[in-house]
């Protein structure tokens, strides 16, 4: 088995590569491809993952390239994770929306247009080439913002899935809160990537027993303070919303603590380029610790487990993706992509139904976000000035129009070298 990952010099890829390494029962990868731009860092991280694997007592073979065609020939998967511009692009996204006093965020608001519309054309292009090189071959998209790409690779009729490791994080927080294995815990997870909600936490499989009343009767202050928010909240809400509700639920608090504290690009840069030194030691030979900080925690698990079952190998049978509506969210329109737990197998997802009926209070914020990424999708693919403003103006974190046109101009401003149109 062949897995391509474009974007294999991030420092996320040694977290995938661990993955790879203990879970080969589940997905037996005999050559993996790291495909990135900068030959120096993907060649690090090659190195690095061949130490990993060679540790583990891993047979398969690490290639480090810069080729798209080789990378993808032949190919059964490919992960995307990639990032069009670098943690430059990110630091500018998560700083200038907060001139006009909008949350500055690289996966949401404006900093998550701006990502969107660097990164729609160059992932189709990618794309094209895999299904050139193999018609069959599964698209993973990992790469930010999920919804929305994910959306553009399924309207251009590629075999494509979403993965976001939000669900898997809060699974494995809640079972250890319940003292039980994970594989037991099974979420009823509802909403787009990125603006999700857990409406019960059942145990043994979908119709197991809810035990998301006793987790926020016990464990509540501590949820709540994982996700930042005040506990009254999430019992007046009786759900558990994910941390990117804070966006909006806390939107002029959080717009203020980001305007007073370094941005998380700043940290994030300075946290790569110590684990980049780290990766370079060749007595190194196993994930750092510091790597659970840079984000990501869990992706190995959700990454292997999604590609095993899509490729007839294996893996949980449920599993939370990004995929298409069709019909599952009622009050959104069928093309739109959701992220819900589904069965997923070699032919790809299949959403599970969602009961009893959305609350309207979760149905509402999700039909004002998808009709956000509709205009956003279109702007990333035909440009426009007008198309931002209109994306920008849907968006709940926008939805002032003199705000919409400021931000407007300053998206074009820093992000011009990665707009073709602009």
């Amino acid at each position: 088995m062949k897995l391509t990952v474009v974007g294999g010099g991030s420092t996320y890829t040694p977290e995938l590569v661990d993955g790879v390494a203990r879970l080969r029962a589940t997905l037996p990868v005999e050559e993996l491809v790291l495909l990135d731009p900068d030959a120096d860092r993907v060649e690090l991280v090659a190195a690095l993952a061949r130490r990993i694997l060679a540790r583990q007592g891993h047979p398969g073979r690490v290639v480090a390239t810069q080729d798209l065609g080789r990378a993808v020939e032949g190919a059964d998967a490919v992960l995307l994770q990639l990032r069009v511009g670098g943690q430059a692009a990110r630091e500018q996204d998560e700083t200038w929306p907060l001139e006009c006093g909008c949350v500055g965020q690289e996966t949401t608001g404006a900093g998550g247009l701006a990502k969107a519309l660097r990164t729609v054309p160059v992932v189709l292009d990618i794309a094209e080439r895999v299904r050139r090189a193999n018609p069959e071959a599964w698209i993973i998209d990992f790469t930010n913002p999920v919804g929305i790409v994910t959306r553009a690779l399924l309207d251009e009729g590629h075999r494509a899935i979403g993965l976001c490791n939000v669900a898997i994080g809060l699974q494995r927080r809640f079972a250890a809160l319940l003292d039980v294995p994970p594989a037991d815990v099974h979420l009823d997870h509802v909403g787009l990537n990125h603006l999700t909600w857990e409406r019960a936490v059942r145990l043994g499989g979908p119709e197991g027993e809810d035990a998301l009343p006793s987790l926020l009767a016990e464990h509540g202050e501590r949820i709540a303070g994982d996700l930042r928010l005040p506990r009254a909240l999430l019992d007046r809400l009786g759900v558990v919303p994910s941390y990117y509700l804070r966006y909006y639920y806390a939107h002029d608090e959080v717009v203020r603590e980001l305007a007073t504290k370094p941005s998380r690009a700043s940290e994030v840069a300075t946290m790569e380029r110590e684990l980049l030194t780290m990766y370079a030691d060749p007595a190194l030979d196993e994930k750092p610790a510091l790597l659970a900080r840079r984000g990501g925690a869990y992706y190995s698990e959700a990454a292997v487990d999604l590609a095993a079952a899509l490729l007839g190998g294996g893996g949980s049978p449920y599993q939370v993706v990004n995929a298409r509506n069709r019909g599952t969210l009622p009050f959104l329109p069928d093309d739109a992509v959701i992220e819900v737990q589904a069965a997923v197998g070699p032919r790809g997802p299949s959403p599970l139904p969602v009961v009893p009926r959305v609350d309207p209070l979760l149905a509402g914020l999700m039909a004002s976000v998808t009709a956000y990424e509709e205009l956003a999708l279109d702007a990333a693919l035909r440009g426009g000035r007008n198309r931002v403003f209109r994306a920008l103006l849907a968006h709940p974190l926008v939805a002032r129009y003199g705000s919409a046109d400021a931000l407007t101009d300053r998206l074009i401003a820093h992000n011009r070298e990665h707009l073709a149109w602009a």
